[in-house]
Order: structure tokens, then sequence, then C-alpha cells
């Protein structure tokens, strides 16, 4: 294991971001820890001579800039980015406002790739590195009252997996992670915003949905300190997966995307195979 690896972490002031950050310096790795507000990050993640605390809002670039600039002259490399900050916008889609539909999409996915085109051309001139991004299940099949959210992780994958082509090249490698329920702050009324333009046709089932998203608070079985150890390994690791599943639920549902898939294909295969132009 290197132990000079430099470990840059969005989102590090509360939730997941705070265990892998953590994980991290336990690890022996240089850490820097970003947050919009850095206070949240101190108070979150205690003092260590290997880490440092800079301020980030992923969606403004110059955020992003300066962060690359503070690290590079603190540690002189950046190894592994971990796109982690995220929130969600919980909703039916006619009953989210346009706005909120923006700021998830700015957060969770213009986010990363804000980040990330200020830490590339550091990867690219060192000629390794390690772009991790954290999805979700909702990235790879969507539910109701979930649209945003689903939208910007659908968008999340579909960037990855056209980066990872384009920056293999240069010895950088990029994971996407699907976690499933894990017992995180996402679901708090810090990173939780709800629809907020009412629909009455939809009342019965928004109340049944709030119940169970306000519900599952605190109750996720997913451990995040178990996570963050995982992605240790997995950035340890000389070819690191394209995609890790974390959580035994995110494995269920995985399969059960692939098998709808499958029959998905298969109910129109033969209409589906007669399309082409008929051959002279």
């Amino acid at each position: 294991m290197d132990n000079n690896k430099v470990w840059l972490i969005t989102g590090a002031g509360r939730g997941m971001g705070v265990d892998i950050a953590k994980a991290a310096l336990a690890a022996g790795y240089k850490v820097v820890a970003t947050g919009r507000n850095i206070d949240s990050v101190n108070k979150a993640i205690s003092e260590a001579q290997n880490l440092l605390v800079v301020k980030l809002d992923v969606t403004i670039e110059a955020d992003a800039e300066a962060a690359v600039n503070a690290t590079i002259e603190k540690f002189g490399r950046i190894d592994v980015l971990v796109n982690n900050a995220a929130n969600f916008y919980a909703g039916f889609f006619e009953e989210l406002t346009i706005e909120q539909i923006n700021q998830q999409l700015q957060t969770s996915l213009i986010g990363p790739m804000i980040v990330t085109r200020a830490v590339l051309p550091v990867m690219r001139k060192q000629k390794s590195g390690h772009i991790i991004s954290i999805s979700s299940t909702a990235g790879l099949t969507s539910f109701d009252f979930c649209s945003a959210y689903s939208a910007s992780k659908f968008g999340l994958e579909g960037w990855m997996q056209a980066l990872q082509v384009e920056i293999a090249p240069f010895g950088i490698h990029t994971t996407i992670v699907n976690p499933g329920f894990f017992r995180t702050e996402l679901l708090t009324e810090q990173s939780t915003n709800y629809a907020d333009k009412p629909i009455e046709d939809y009342d019965e089932r928004r109340a049944q949905q709030m119940q169970f998203w306000k519900a599952a608070n605190g109750k996720q079985s997913g451990d995040p300190a178990k996570l963050a150890q995982a992605l240790i390994k997995i950035a340890n690791e000389t070819e690191p997966p394209l995609r890790f599943l974390a959580g035994a639920d995110a494995i269920g549902t995985a399969e059960q995307v692939a098998a709808t898939l499958r029959q998905q294909l298969n109910a129109y295969r033969e209409l589906s195979s007669s399309l082409d132009y008929d051959k002279i």
C-alpha cells in the first residue's frame, strides 16, 4: 500500500464523506477533506497531520480550482478523487419545481463534473489517478418520488462510463459506486428536500411516500464505515473495478435490473431485429 497517496474527498462535512475521510486518514493517506462549510468539516473530522480542510462548493468552478491548487501546494499531487457530495430532492416529478430539479442536477451531476475537470489536468500530468464517483441504486433503476434524484444519478453513470474510456490511456482509473440503503445523513433535513408544489391528485400517495422516507432515516441497513473500508480496499487494487455494487440490497437491485432488461429484450427480439434496411 502506497501511504503517500493523496485523497481529495467532496462532501466531507457529514455523512458518508466523513467516514471515507476518516478511513483514508487511518490508512495513513494524506486527505483533503472539503465541504461548503469548513467549520462543519473541522468539527466532523479530528485534526490530523496529514489532513487539509478546504472550502468547496462543488457547483462553483472557482472553488474547485482553488481546492485543487491548495491540494497541490500542500501535498504536490492528487491520487484519488472521491465525488461524494450529494443532496436529495424527493417528490413526484410534477410537484417538483424546475428550480428544485436544477438544484438536484447541479449538486449531484454538474458538481462532480466541475470538480473532476479541475482534477484531471493534475492526474494527466502524473499519468496516474483514480476517480471514484458515488452513484446509487437509483442510478441503476428508478422509483416513483425519486425522478430528479435518479435523473442526476443516471446522468452521472452515463458521464462516468464515457469518461473511463477517454482517460484510461493516461493511466487514470474510474469506479462508479452504487450504494444501497446506507445509514448516512442523506435522508436528514439537512440533505433531503421535498417537493413544495402540491397537487391534490397526488395527496394520498405523497403522504405514504413521505411516511416511508422519513421513517427510513436512521434505519438503513448499510454501515457507512464498512463502505469506507471497502473503498480503501478498492483503491489499492492494481486494476480497480469500473463498478462496485455496495451492499446486499444493491446486489439484489442489480440482479433484478439485469433480469428485467433481459426479459424486455427477449419480448420483442424479432421485431427489434427486423428494423434494418432490406438487403438488395
